[in-house]
């Protein structure tokens, strides 16, 4: 089995124009409503969620990135850093509907790309790996979920209702409706898609170990096999393994 080439996503939403500026944050406080069961009204988002705070500032900055007010859109995007924890560069194009849950130590690169309704949780980078310049960040796809202390590295993109697991490193394209795991992240692909309208799916703790089964696996076709040759025949059994790149998702309850 071949493995698919991943194309980038066209990014539909980026940052609007500031006449569309509070219908966005409007949007952006329904989104932690949604995700975060802590958030208890409206009122208390608006007022104490540093990550929506970062994401408002973005905006501004982006805005004044595109008409070029750079060194003016970078002064502002590092004060908005020591004041939130939250370092997202003012060349970054973000779609509607995102949320950093907590926020703390979250860093978006200029050239990354960031669909409508992704969740991002603490420690998070989207990271470039060139020093050449033009496309070196991520393209997230819509609907993304990036677990806490996740790193996405490098100018790949990650296909729309994915989930990275928290800690992994991820370092290569991701097909839509992936699970990724581990360093370097491995790729399940999803038993149960996940589609738009679906609720939020924020189980980014929920790792599948296909390293671990599959070691468990190889273990008990050694023992058959060693049985076989002591004469005693038993029930096959069949080694766990990839096709291509992408791990199975049936087989890990994803």
């Amino acid at each position: 089995m071949t493995t698919e080439t991943i194309q980038p996503i066209p990014i539909a939403h980026p940052n609007v124009g500031m006449r569309n500026f509070f219908p966005m944050i409007n949007r952006d406080i329904s989104s932690v409503l949604e995700r975060d069961p802590a958030a208890r009204s409206r009122l208390e988002v608006f007022l104490v969620y540093s990550g929506l705070h970062a994401i408002w500032m973005q905006r501004i900055t982006h805005w004044m990135w595109r008409h070029d007010l750079k060194l003016a859109a970078r002064w502002l995007s590092q004060l908005t850093r020591n004041w939130t924890g939250v370092e997202i560069h003012p060349g970054a194009v973000i779609g509607s509907g995102f949320f950093i849950d907590h926020g703390m130590g979250v860093v978006i690169g200029e050239t990354a790309e960031i669909g409508c309704d992704v969740t991002l949780y603490h420690g998070v980078t989207l990271g470039g790996t060139s020093l050449e310049k033009g496309k070196r960040h991520p393209t997230l796809g819509d609907r993304v979920v990036v677990g806490a202390g996740a790193k996405i590295l490098g100018a790949i993109t990650i296909g729309d209702d994915s989930r990275i697991g928290a800690n992994a490193v991820v370092v290569k394209s991701v097909p839509p409706n992936s699970v990724v795991v581990g360093v370097p992240g491995q790729v399940v692909s999803r038993s149960q898609p996940h589609h738009m309208g679906d609720a939020p799916d924020l189980n980014h703790s929920s790792l599948p170990d296909v390293v671990g089964v599959t070691l468990k696996e190889l273990l008990q076709r050694v023992d058959a096999l060693e049985s076989r040759v002591d004469g005693h025949e038993i029930d096959e059994t069949h080694v766990h393994s990839p096709h291509g790149d992408t791990w199975e998702g049936h087989d890990f309850s994803i």
